[in-house]
C-alpha cells in the first residue's frame, strides 16, 4: 500500500497479512482525489472513513493535510494498524475506531466535510448507507460522500446523488448534501 501524495507521497506501508480488505487501487485512488480536488479543500476539511481496512484513504488525506481524520472499522485488526501506523508516523489528526459502522453513525455527533464509505461489494446493507448518513446529519452542507462499490450497485435515486464514476472495477457514487 502506497501513500501517492502530499507530506508522505511515496511512503510505503505494510499492513499485516490477514486483514478482511480490498484496498482501492492507486489508479482510482489518484482519480478518487482528482475529483476531490476540485470539489474540496482537504486542507480544512474533517475526513470520515467508514469501513477504512487498512486506512489507505485516512493516510491520503492525513498526508494531504486534512485536519482530522477519523476512521471506523468493524475489525479490530483493521482499526488497530490504523492507529498503529498513524502513531508511528506521528499524525495526531488521525484516530481509529473499531466499530459497527451503522452503530458509530447514530452515535457520532461531530460533523464532517467529507465522509468516505468503502464496504465490502456484496454487503447486503450497501444501499442503506448514504440514506443513514443523511439521516443523522454527520454530514455538513456542502459536504461530499463517496461511496466505493461493485458495479451492481445503483444509488442513482438517493438523496443528494450527484454521480458515478467508474475505474475499472471500482465504482464511486459521489453525494453533495444540499440543504
Amino acid at each position: 500500500m502506497r501513500i501517492i501524495s502530499g507530506t508522505l507521497g511515496g511512503r510505503v506501508l505494510h499492513p499485516p497479512k490477514g486483514l478482511p480488505v480490498r484496498p482501492t487501487t492507486d489508479f482510482a485512488k489518484t482519480a478518487l482525489f482528482n475529483i476531490l480536488a476540485s470539489r474540496l479543500d482537504l486542507e480544512e476539511s474533517s475526513v470520515l472513513d467508514l469501513c477504512c481496512g487498512t486506512g489507505s484513504i485516512s493516510f491520503e488525506c492525513a498526508s494531504r493535510g486534512a485536519k482530522k481524520i477519523t476512521a471506523v472499522d468493524a475489525h479490530f485488526n483493521c482499526a488497530k494498524f490504523v492507529n498503529d501506523t498513524a502513531k508511528t508516523m506521528g499524525m495526531s489528526n488521525l484516530q481509529a475506531f473499531k466499530a459497527d459502522i451503522f452503530k458509530f453513525i447514530e452515535k457520532e455527533t461531530y460533523v464532517y466535510d467529507l465522509i468516505f464509505v468503502d464496504p465490502p461489494y456484496e454487503a447486503a446493507w450497501i444501499s442503506q448507507i448514504s440514506d443513514a448518513i443523511f439521516q443523522h446529519k454527520i454530514l455538513s452542507l456542502n459536504g461530499i460522500l463517496i461511496v466505493e462499490h461493485g458495479s451492481k450497485t445503483d444509488f442513482s435515486s438517493n438523496k443528494g446523488f450527484v454521480e458515478k464514476r467508474k475505474y475499472g472495477n471500482v465504482n464511486f457514487s459521489i453525494f453533495k448534501h444540499h440543504e
